[in-house]
Order: C-alpha cells, then sequence, then structure tokens
C-alpha cells in the first residue's frame, strides 16, 4: 500500500512542478512520470540532507523538489542536445 501512496504523491508532484516549471516541461504525462521518478530523487536529497518528511504534506514537498530538480536536469540535458 504503501507503494501506490509514493505513486500518488510522485503524480501530485508531477503536476505541482509542471506547474512551477511552466515551459521546461514534457507535456501532462511526461511531467507524472517525472514527478514519480522525482519523488524518489526528492527523498534521496531530502535523506542526504538529514530531513525525514514523516506526514503527507512533508512528503509532497520533497517530491516536488526532486521533481522540479529532475525536470531542470532533464530540460538542460535535451536543450544541449537539440
Amino acid at each position: 500500500m504503501e507503494l501506490v501512496y509514493s505513486i500518488l504523491i510522485g503524480l501530485g508532484a508531477g503536476f505541482l512542478a509542471g506547474q512551477l516549471t511552466k515551459g521546461r516541461g514534457f507535456g501532462w504525462i511526461g511531467n507524472l512520470i517525472v514527478g514519480a521518478l522525482g519523488a524518489l530523487v526528492g527523498g534521496f536529497v531530502f535523506g542526504l540532507l538529514g530531513f525525514a518528511p514523516g506526514n503527507l504534506l512533508g512528503r509532497l514537498v520533497s517530491a516536488t523538489v526532486g521533481a522540479v530538480l529532475l525536470l531542470f536536469l532533464l530540460s538542460a540535458a535535451t536543450k544541449k542536445r537539440a
């Protein structure tokens, strides 16, 4: 059940990251996928910093930060190739 919650939080984070990074996203579906992956990145980054989000809001914030970081990295990588 925890995996389902993480995926749902990641999808919400992808939506929020897409709204925060207008013009850097990969479309609606792409942002949701990046958000799900960003939840992993955000959890890793916040874990390195010593923060452990325990509630829903904390997990959503860390997932959104991770999704925004991932969107910036992916958009920079795709612009270099193009």
